[in-house]
Order: C-alpha cells, then structure tokens, then sequence
C-alpha cells in the first residue's frame, strides 16, 4: 500500500461519524470543482469521472442520514441532498457551468456549516481539542441563495 492510500484509510478509520461527513462534504466540494474543471476545458473524460464522483458522495451522504433523532430535519437534509444530485446530474447532462455553480455554493455553504457545526458541539462538551480546520482547496465565496 503506498504511503498516501495508507494516510487516507488511517485517517478514515479513526474519525468519528462528524469527521467522516465532513471528509464526504470536502470530498463533494473537491469533485465537483473538478468537474468544473473538466467543463471549462472541455475535458469530458475528467468531467465524467468528477461528477460521478460528486454525485457517488451525495449519495452516501443521503444513505448516512438517520431520521430517529429529529425526522423532520432528516427529511429536509434529505430533500437537499436529492436537489443538488438532480442538479449534478442535469449539469453533467447540459454541460451546463452556471447550474454547477450553484450546486458548489450550496456544497461549500454545507461544509461550512458542518465546520461551525462541530466547532460548536466540541465547546458544548467542554472540548479541549482545536476548533475544525475547513479544507483551503476553495476559494470561499458568499453566498446568495435566489431562486
């Protein structure tokens, strides 16, 4: 096993359930600026592989949702999950930038609240382990929700 591959499945085999999601959310995030990538440059084949990448994630991040502490909030993540891979999709199909756009800002803006998120469940427990780094591979960008 090479020394990344070795890194990553340590990484991931000692991180609790909030650290995988975040891992998932990054991951998302990563794949899909990819796949914006691979529009731009009319690179198909990148594109392809990135959003099937982004969107294999969105679906474990679906199946990892476990309504028995608060089904209505389930049931909305839910509802979220399933717009941005109806909206990966119909952007891989059109190749269309401007609809991956908004499904990245939307991945960002939940990876960011997932940061905040366990940052403040960490204080609530009286936590002395450092606040959660955000991944630095995007550019931040404000968000703006419109229809």
């Amino acid at each position: 096993m090479n020394e990344p591959n070795a890194y990553l499945r340590t990484k991931v085999m000692t991180a609790s359930p909030a650290e995988l999601r975040l891992m998932l959310l990054e991951g998302a995030v990563k794949f899909a600026n990819q796949a914006r990538e691979g529009l731009a440059a009319k690179n198909f084949e990148q594109c392809h592989n990135s959003f099937t990448s982004c969107r294999n994630i969105i679906l474990e991040l679906i199946n990892g949702i476990r309504p028995e502490h608060d089904p209505e909030l389930a049931e909305r993540v839910r509802s979220l999950y399933l717009f941005l891979y109806k909206e990966l999709f119909e952007a891989s199909f059109e190749k269309d930038i401007s609809k991956l756009d908004k499904v990245i800002e939307l991945l960002d803006y939940e990876r960011e609240t997932w940061v905040l998120l366990m940052d403040k469940l960490a204080k609530d427990e009286g936590s002395t382990s450092a606040p959660v780094q955000p991944s630095q591979d995007t550019p931040r960008a404000p968000l703006s929700i419109q229809a």
